[in-house]
């Protein structure tokens, strides 16, 4: 990435989220907040990020830096920094560090309160960007805040700036409209915010207080993580209730496609794969096919196609369309591996069939990285049926890896992959299916299927993917350039 002409002062940015990679991840928002900030320090600009520890390994590098005393509740939380990236802040509070994902328990139950968990990542991140904690010596132009979780920081400053406080701007970006953060009303009394703002042109959203809506009204500008989810999102059947209000706002509404991390999915360098490939040389993925087809149990046939999916096992993603279609493809004789977790009904339709057809399905609940990267070399096709997708980002590692993407045509997959039937002004690199059902996607999957047999074709389609760039580079040059639109 270009850096910063000299001449020109970087920008002073606070990126606040509630989770980070490599430190805590539940889905794309970790691996954006894990590479967007790197991209933009290389770029020159002055970022810190601002994140809750949750208490998760490599907590040895971190070192005290400062503490915080948070307005109206006095209650005091520790600001910790990275030995080797002091950009890095980490927020600790003893409610942040407890077993399960920062926003659930280990049943996959929302954590009571959340509200007050995140209001005090959002208080802290005022201090911070206000330059009230005089250990930090610094002070913010910008706050890029994310999701619901982080809402509030907007919503905070602008009451700040009605008292006659100067304050920085502020860039809401929204990861996905269906998390929003609501609660009853009740939260404002403990949460010291006020009644005053809680009706329809304000905090409230359907008798909730939502710290979504709270971000979405008072930031300066709103971006989301594709241009056709921003168009999308402005639609009432995408919308979740809030199309209005971004429909009003659409003059400070932009789209800005999400980026790979390039170095961490590479197949010519992934440490978790059992040999490495390049478009120009593909035998490696040939390997990474034999052993992904040994590790999970299928019948070792180079000649079948492997289909994989790497998703939560929810509506949105169109799991249940996978799972309603699986019987009938592996008796065509396809071969499917998934691994995801989500819905209990969903994991238990997973498990038995998987149980029922061994050596032709692979079923792995869970998480589990390693697996993730083998799953994406190994396979030959790559299912995203997401009945709606702001980004999504293993199709770009599909397409890193030679693993052709079959998606529904929504939000970030429809601006990603285009379908090799179906355009005449740019060449296809995968296969694109419209509506989401099981018709649809069958008929997506028998066409891919076809192309998979005729291996001339298919390597070309192979290496027109692989040949793309999805990296950070152009999605962070892009964000540098709305900053400064903003400030």
């Amino acid at each position: 990435m270009v850096p910063l002409a000299k001449w020109e002062q970087p920008l002073r940015i606070l990126f606040v989220t509630s989770e980070m990679a490599p430190f805590s991840k539940t889905g794309g928002l970790g691996d954006v907040s894990g590479a967007l900030p790197r991209q933009l320090l290389a770029a020159g600009e002055d970022v810190r990020v601002l994140v809750p520890w949750y208490g998760r390994p490599d907590g040895a590098r971190l070192q005290h830096r400062a503490d915080i005393y948070l307005p109206f509740s006095g209650e005091k939380l520790a600001i910790l920094s990275h030995s080797e990236h002091p950009e890095w802040l980490f927020l600790r509070h003893p409610d942040f560090e407890r077993a399960g994902t920062p926003y659930q328990n280990p049943a996959g139950e929302d954590w009571p309160d959340n509200a007050q968990r995140f209001a005090r990542l959002c208080r802290a991140a005022v201090e911070i960007a206000q330059g009230r904690v005089a250990e930090l010596f610094w002070q913010a132009d910008l706050v890029h805040v994310n999701d619901w979780q982080t809402g509030l920081v907007p919503y905070l400053l602008d009451l700040e700036a009605r008292v006659g406080a100067a304050r920085p701007r502020t860039l809401l970006t929204i990861h996905n409209l269906a998390y929003q953060g609501r609660f009853a009303p009740t939260v404002l009394e403990p949460l010291h915010l006020p009644a005053a703002d809680f009706h329809p042109e304000g905090t409230e959203l359907y008798g909730s207080f939502s710290f979504l809506k709270a971000g979405l009204v008072y930031a300066d500008h709103l971006s989301t993580v594709s241009p056709t989810y921003a168009q999308e999102i402005q639609r009432p059947e995408f919308g979740m209730g809030l199309d209005g209000l971004l429909r009003a706002r659409s003059h400070a509404l932009s789209g800005i496609l999400n980026g790979i991390d390039a170095e961490h999915w590479n197949p010519a360098a992934d440490p978790y794969l059992p040999a490495h490939y390049s478009a120009d040389d593909l035998q490696g993925k040939a390997i990474c096919k034999a052993r992904l087809q040994q590790e999970l149990g299928l019948f070792p046939d180079p000649g079948v196609p492997v289909l994989g999916m790497i998703s939560r096992l929810v509506e949105q993603k169109g799991s249940d369309l996978v799972l309603a279609l699986a019987p009938e493809l592996l008796k065509r004789g396809l071969q499917l591996v998934i691994l995801g977790s989500g819905e209990r009904a969903l994991e238990q339709r997973l498990r038995e069939l998987g149980s029922m057809h061994r050596g032709q399905m692979a079923a792995r609940i869970g998480f589990d990285e390693a697996l993730s990267h083998r799953i994406e070399a190994g396979a030959d096709i790559f299912l995203m049926p997401s009945r709606f997708e702001p980004c999504g980002l293993n199709q770009m590692y599909s397409l890193r890896y030679g693993t052709v993407p079959i998606v529904h045509e929504t939000g970030g997959l429809a601006d990603t992959v285009v379908d090799v039937d179906g355009s005449v002004t740019r060449p296809g690199n995968g296969f694109v299916f419209r509506p989401a059902q099981v018709d649809a996607l069958r008929t997506a999957i028998l066409r891919a299927e076809r192309y998979f047999h005729q291996p001339a074709l298919w390597r070309e389609l192979q290496a027109r993917g692989m040949g793309e760039d999805h990296s950070w580079r152009s999605a962070a040059l892009a964000y540098r350039d709305l900053y400064g639109s903003i400030v």
